[in-house]
Parts: C-alpha cells; structure tokens; sequence
C-alpha cells in the first residue's frame, strides 16, 4: 500500500495501523488494496465528483472510518464533495494563524499525542473567558475543518474523543451565539462527510445552565451521537476512560501544556505546505450537471438551504 505522510504532532503504536485493519477484517495487505482498488476505481467513473486523484492512503483511511465497507465509502466521499459544492461558506479559510486569529482568543484546540489503547485520538477544546458572537461560530467551524484535513491525511485512528472545557466560557453567551442551521450544517459535515467517528464527547463544567445548553444542540445531533455527550463536573472523572499520560498537565496529565500543543498545531497548520494542500483538498467538489438523476442523495435534502432551494430556485 502506498505510504501517507507522518506528522511529528500524532503519535501511533508500531503496529497500530495493523490492529485498526484487523478491527474490520483487513487482516492482510491484500486485502485492503483489493478494498481500495474498488473505491479507486468506482471514483473514476463518477463524471460529477470533480477530484479524481485522492491519495490511496485517503482513501483507505475513509473506508476504515466506514468500518471497512467500500459502498459507504463511496458515499462518504460523494457527500463530503457535494457538501464542499453545497456549503462553500464553511471551506474558505486556509491559514489558521492569520484567517482565524479572531477565534483563538475564544477557543484553543489541542489534539493530542498520543492515543488511547483502543486507537481513539483526544482533542481538548478550551474556551476562555471571552464574548462570543454568532460569526465566532462560524470561524470556529472554518478553523475546525482545516484541522481535520490534516489529521485525516496524516492520522491512522479508530475515532475520536473531545473534551470540551466550558470552566471559564459564559453558557448563556455561547448559546445565543449558536446559529441553529449554521450548527446542523456543520455536524453532518463532520459526521456525513468527514466522517469523524467519535466515541464521546465530555463537557467539562460546573455551570447549572449545561443542561440547557445540551438540550439545544442535542437537536441537531444524531441519536447515536447524543447518546454519547456526558457532562462532567471534575476532570477527574475522565481518568476512568483517559490515561492520564494522555492528559495535558493542566488536566492532572503527563502529557505538555495544552498550550503548547495548541501552539504547534498552530505553527503546523499555517504552513505554506498545508495551506496549499487546504486549497487543493477544497476543490474536491462536484459538477451537478453531470450527476446522473439516479445519484442524488435524499439525504443532502435535509440540509437547511442548500440543494433543495437551489433546484427550487
């Protein structure tokens, strides 16, 4: 199988790329090029998706986040090209440093080293003690994305775990921030066409406005997800599940400052290297006049204001 490139940022065991495959059935190499070869192929002969030449390291990274089934592969990669065709508002920014600069006095982003024994990536998300309007929202998700074409291209994981760091934030403040279809359209981004897997989501907060703050963006979750959002009070719950040598100092952890880590994805994802990989990895969107009919996914319907209004239109 073709190699894809490290990252000095993500740690994996030796044999972790091997144990993720075996988790799906892809218990030798031939296995998983057939899989790709497939995927690889059917990609040619779609006339709409713009992007023919996908990394195979990508493409064999989709189908282990599609637990090893090439038919939702496709689909993964046909959603995520439309959504980039359907939502551009949320594919603009390529420099973290500069582009984003106004939404990292809000929240820092640190992904973290290392993994858990299962393959799950942790990222902490810690938002300070600043007003947040309802563009901040908007940047945050643009900032997010650029993220996550890093990590998928450089990462080999099983999923994700997000902590979320509500101790300083004004709840009341982000909620009114939130736009409710700006936050939907972002989610299925992220779940439908990313394809993020994530196994949790802790909320760390004291605050007796969480409930209402979770109640809301539950809304706009899938039920599998929902299910999946505890609220914790102490960081010491998360000890349980993440081994402290994971945790950022800050969090009781062995691992450096979450500062710090935050400032090297910082320097990382502001390279002339990654900007231009964003530049190019944005561009892999779809030409719907040469979609056949019988292609159209119903489930992009859902999507408030987008293919709907534009047939309509």
């Amino acid at each position: 199988m073709e190699a894809w490139p490290t990252s000095h940022l993500l740690e994996l065991p030796p044999n972790g790329v091997q144990e993720i495959r075996k988790l799906y059935n892809f218990d030798s190499p031939d296995r998983i090029k057939q899989a790709v070869d497939v995927l690889e192929d059917w990609l040619k002969k779609q006339d709409h998706i713009l992007k023919k030449d996908f990394s195979r390291g990508y493409l064999e990274k989709t189908i282990i986040s599609c637990k090893g089934s090439v038919e939702k592969a496709k689909r993964r990669i046909d959603r995520l090209c439309t959504y980039k065709t359907l939502l551009p508002q949320f594919f603009l920014k390529t420099n973290w440093r500069t582009e984003c600069k106004e939404v990292l006095d809000i929240a820092l982003i640190a992904v973290l080293p290392k993994v858990t024994k299962d393959y799950y990536r942790v990222s902490v998300i810690k938002f300070h003690d600043k007003a947040m309007m309802e563009k901040h929202c908007l940047l945050y998700f643009q900032y997010n994305f650029i993220l996550i074409e890093y990590v998928k291209a450089h990462d080999y994981v099983n999923g994700f775990i997000m902590i979320l760091d509500f101790e300083e934030i004004n709840i009341l403040d982000m909620v009114t921030a939130i736009n409710p279809v700006v936050l939907q359209q972002y989610m299925s981004i992220l779940t439908e066409g990313f394809g993020a897997r994530l196994k949790a989501i802790y909320v760390l907060t004291q605050s007796k406005l969480v409930d209402f703050f979770i109640n809301i963006t539950k809304k706009f979750l899938s039920e599998k997800i929902s299910k999946r959002v505890n609220v914790i009070k102490t960081i010491e719950e998360l000890y349980t599940t993440i081994p402290k040598e994971i945790l950022p100092e800050e969090y009781g952890g062995q691992e450096r400052s979450y500062k710090q880590i935050s400032a090297d994805w910082i320097e990382e994802l502001s390279t002339k290297q990654h900007q231009d990989y964003i530049k190019m990895m944005y561009e892999a969107c779809t030409d719907e006049t040469l979609r056949r009919p019988d292609q159209f996914n119903d489930d992009l319907m859902g999507i408030p204001g987008s293919f709907r209004n534009m047939i309509v239109d």
